[in-house]
């Protein structure tokens, strides 16, 4: 499964760091943080990301009842480190059904967050209004954390962001109904302080969501 790393923003290939550009080159982007290929879920792919990430790696922690890790992704290199993560999770919708969760945390502009959301943007601030009360609220390592729904995405996800230690954290949720999840105050854990408890983390089969929103 192992793939060539890709644009965060759309998916498109990526042109390595050469004689003209210091950095990853997308012909639509320009300069971006490369999406690592995707690989399946396990307990060494996770502690790979944990290892290399500069941002957070937020997962629901204990996870619902009922509820898998199936995947992690990572945007950056080894030289840059791991701007952007997206872990997913799926499990029992609180309607019935299955649901499934990504979680990302990443710097301004990295865009990866606004893939899976499905807007148009690099960063969620134009389609959030922060003037109004958070529909949600999550408790990000410890700290109360609020997000607001996110507008302009497909009707078939719910779409929430806010900001977590100054750096974006999405959570998009399939399908909208789902959403009902993001009222209960799920509580995050960043893996990267979790140690030896990442060794419990249950994992289901790969989420198709974290290669193709």
């Amino acid at each position: 499964m192992r793939g060539e790393p890709s644009c965060p923003k759309c998916g498109g290939r990526v042109r390595a760091p050469g004689l003209f550009a210091d950095s990853w080159q997308c012909d639509v982007h320009g300069a971006v943080y490369p999406l690592q290929p995707v690989i399946p879920p396990s307990v060494e792919a996770l502690s790979v990301v944990v290892a290399r990430t500069q941002v957070p790696v937020w997962m629901p922690w204990p996870l619902p009842v009922g509820w898998l890790f199936t995947g992690v992704a990572c945007a950056g290199d080894d030289r840059s480190g791991g701007r952007a993560t997206a872990v997913a999770c799926s499990g029992p919708g609180p309607l019935g059904g299955v649901g499934e969760l990504i979680l990302v945390a990443e710097e301004l502009g990295v865009g990866l967050g606004a893939r899976y959301a499905g807007i148009d943007a690099p960063d969620p601030g134009p389609y959030m209004n922060v003037e109004k009360p958070p529909q949600a609220k999550v408790l990000a390592a410890g700290r109360p954390t609020p997000l607001w729904h996110v507008s302009g995405s497909p009707v078939d996800r719910a779409v929430f962001a806010g900001e977590a230690f100054g750096m974006w954290l999405w959570a998009v949720v399939w399908p909208e109904q789902t959403g009902l999840l993001m009222y209960d105050e799920l509580v995050l854990t960043d893996l990267r302080d979790a140690g030896a408890e990442v060794d419990l983390v249950p994992c289901g089969a790969l989420s198709p969501r974290l290669i193709q929103p």
